[in-house]
């Protein structure tokens, strides 16, 4: 569980979609500094994604939320031929949420935004997967082994938190009620800057803003 201890800052994982915007707002709201991080590893959305994410974080600015910090982690070596590096064969929306699995992606995100805490003296890492999450790496076991495996190889200690871990997706978007979702971005095949409105994360970000009855302020290219 997050510490309620407001003097220290907590780092939250941002993608610049629905989950982790939500996250970063909701500590916020319960008067956390958090410390955002975005890896930037190169995949087909990211040149919408991460300008989404800082147009995002610059509504919500308040005292407590510190400068992103943008650590890169080029992956066009490790998944070449890859759909997400491609933009070719990208889950549309009737593939399953298992299409979108991207190998070894928590372990990979997690690992240089945990050495950047245990270097800065932070001791906590939040990162915003769902109950109803289908990817093992998204689980609370796996969180605990890395975190086992980090601290005994790091320079400090840091608890990995999922605070989102027992929720569904209409209790996190309820908790996004009041916060400015129209500037997150969760496509994973923009057209000309904007959602696709064809792909898998579109069709979930359609269905997300349904649950909770809020006009979907999206604009897509389709």
């Amino acid at each position: 569980m997050i510490s309620r201890s407001h003097s220290s800052p907590v780092g939250v994982l941002t993608s610049g979609g629905l989950d982790s915007c939500i996250l970063v707002g909701d500590l916020l709201r319960q008067e956390r500094t958090v410390q955002p991080f975005y890896i930037r590893t190169g995949l087909t959305w990211q040149d919408e994604e991460l300008p989404a994410l800082e147009r995002y974080l610059a509504a919500v600015r308040t005292d407590r939320l510190l400068s992103l910090v943008t650590l890169d982690l080029p992956l066009a070596d490790l998944y070449t031929g890859h759909w997400s590096l491609t933009g070719r064969g990208t889950p549309d929306a009737e593939s399953p949420d298992e299409a979108v699995f991207l190998p070894g992606r928590n372990a990979l995100l997690l690992v240089k935004a945990a050495v950047y805490c245990q270097l800065h003296g932070i001791t906590q890492l939040a990162l915003a997967p769902l109950g109803t999450s289908p990817f093992e790496d998204a689980g609370p076991q796996f969180l605990r082994e890395f975190q086992t495996a980090m601290n005994r190889g790091g320079t400090g200690c840091v608890e990995l938190l999922r605070p989102f871990g027992q929720m569904n997706k209409r209790q996190v978007m309820q908790l996004g009620n009041e916060l400015p979702l129209q500037w997150t971005f969760s496509c994973i095949h923009p057209v000309r800057g904007l959602h696709c409105g064809k792909c898998n994360k579109c069709a979930e970000r359609q269905q997300a803003f349904g649950l909770v009855g809020r006009l979907d302020p999206t604009e897509y290219a389709a």
